[in-house]
């Protein structure tokens, strides 16, 4: 197969693949786009997929199945025990990560939902890297507390740190020395910290943290949903990595911690599943015990038959290196482009979207007026694009205070846009930024207890959240006004 270098002045690998199926996409007039907005509450979430032009909300189980996965499903064995499925799924798993047991999900919160109920007491610490949503939700909902170890490049958005995702090796060390082993749940990394911009984490960072883990005697879990990406990262910026193999790289990662937390619908391209791999026997029995409570029989956990046979294959394919290396690619192209324009966002680009800084592009709005979620509000108005708040919005937890990143992030699903769609991402983004004085706060009114993003409505502060009539060209030249 021919290398996928990059062409001409473009720095963008040829895809490994072609296009078998397409799915018809339209732009509403900004009318309509207005009227849908409103009707959501100003939240993007709660846009009809219809009303979107260019869908960046979520890389979660909206990727294009290959060819192999679909053949694959016609084998499903839908037994509800014993399924054939469910062994050539743990086959797979076993080849690749190497964990002596599987257990699988519905997806990668069913996963974490099972291991906070039999790992965390109350008061317990979690310490973290940062820290994920539903993973922060599920640990604090079982009484535990979350502690942030990351070190301080991941909440400095201009770092160029090569590994923003690393564990503060001294903070950790000062939380299990104080709290250590009875009142430590777990310590979780997670492979490209998705709230610091997809920053991966190092090999010599991670196995520091395995022996810290290990003299203490408190479990190590990756959150290894975009542990392949995290892979290739390492491949290029470590020097151990350099002359290692993809498959090879993801092992050694794996190896580090005694389970991990996959949501598959990320790197194992399918659009539902997950699971969670350990090695310590008994731990994985009480797991499989409460498994039959939330999530379905442990042969199935909550998919269908056909489910884990596109998920063994898209095990596999996640080891391939031509298609991870793609799939970077277009998140560093989208962030070359907008770099070149002066459009602040989190650098070095991360691994699955590139995120705005929504700080530095509205400083006119205060944090506590959501810029944020009035940046992807505006976005979505000025050219049907939908993206995701990540900021105050999403990080805040009750009264607390907060005062950390405002991201807006502009996630690329793997294996369905092209180079002529992240263009046409980066003339809208560029209308708003270049009119960005229009874009006005809003304020929530409807607050969920839980996870309030995904739910929560807004109304503008004052007049629209972005008062300008915006058309942006269908073309890959700069959009007008």
């Amino acid at each position: 197969m021919p290398s996928c270098e990059p062409r001409g002045d473009d720095d963008l690998v040829v895809p490994p693949w072609k296009i078998k199926v397409v799915e018809l996409i339209a732009l509403l007039d900004p009318r309509e786009r207005r009227r849908a907005l409103v009707e959501a509450g100003y939240n993007t979430f709660l846009l009809r997929s219809e009303d979107v032009f260019v869908d960046l909300l979520t890389d979660s189980g909206t990727s294009a199945l290959s060819q192999e996965q679909r053949a694959a499903m016609e084998l499903g064995d839908e037994a509800y025990a014993g399924s054939r499925s469910f062994f050539r799924l743990e086959r797979a798993m076993r080849e690749v990560y190497g964990y002596r047991h599987l257990v699988p999900t519905h997806q990668g919160r069913g996963a974490e939902h099972l291991l906070s109920k039999v790992l965390v007491r109350p008061g317990q610490l979690v310490p973290s890297n940062l820290y994920f949503t539903t993973s922060r939700e599920h640990a604090e909902l079982a009484g535990g507390r979350w502690v942030d170890v990351a070190v301080p490049e991941a909440q400095d958005t201009t770092s160029t740190h090569p590994f923003k995702g690393n564990v503060d090796l001294a903070a950790l060390e000062n939380v299990l020395r104080a709290a250590a082993p009875e009142r430590v749940a777990f310590v979780r990394v997670e492979t490209c910290v998705n709230m610091a911009g997809g920053q991966p984490v190092s090999v010599a960072n991670l196995a520091a943290v395995r022996e810290l883990t290990r003299a203490h005697g408190v479990p190590l879990i990756l959150d290894a949903t975009r542990l392949s990406e995290n892979a290739v990262f390492v491949k290029d910026r470590e020097p151990a990595g350099e002359s290692a193999t993809l498959p090879g790289v993801i092992a050694e990662i794996a190896a580090l911690a005694d389970g991990a937390v996959f949501s598959s619908k990320k790197d194992h391209f399918v659009p539902i599943g997950g699971f969670l791999a350990l090695n310590d026997d008994e731990l994985a029995e009480r797991v499989r015990e409460l498994v039959v409570v939330y999530e379905g029989f442990p042969h199935y956990g909550g998919m269908a038959g056909h489910d884990l046979e596109a998920l063994a294959q898209g095990i596999r394919e996640s080891t391939d290196e031509a298609l991870v290396r793609h799939y970077l690619s277009q998140s560093a192209y989208l962030g070359g482009l907008l770099l070149e324009r002066g459009i602040p966002i989190v650098v070095p680009v991360g691994a699955h979207a590139v995120f705005l800084d929504a700080k530095r592009f509205l400083p006119h709005v205060p944090q506590t007026s959501f810029p944020a979620q009035a940046l992807a509000a505006a976005l979505y108005l000025a050219g049907g694009i939908r993206s995701m708040e990540r900021g105050i919005v999403s990080g805040q937890h009750g009264d607390e205070p907060y005062d950390g990143l405002e991201l807006v992030r502009l996630t690329i699903p793997r294996r369905v846009y092209t180079e002529e769609h992240l263009r046409y991402v980066a003339d809208v983004v560029t209308e708003v930024f270049e009119r960005r004085e229009l874009v006005s706060g809003l304020r929530m009114t409807y607050e969920p207890t839980h996870l309030r993003f995904f739910q929560a409505r807004f109304e503008p502060e004052g007049g629209e959240p972005f008062a300008g009539s915006l058309e942006p060209a269908l073309a890959s030249e700069p959009a007008s006004s």
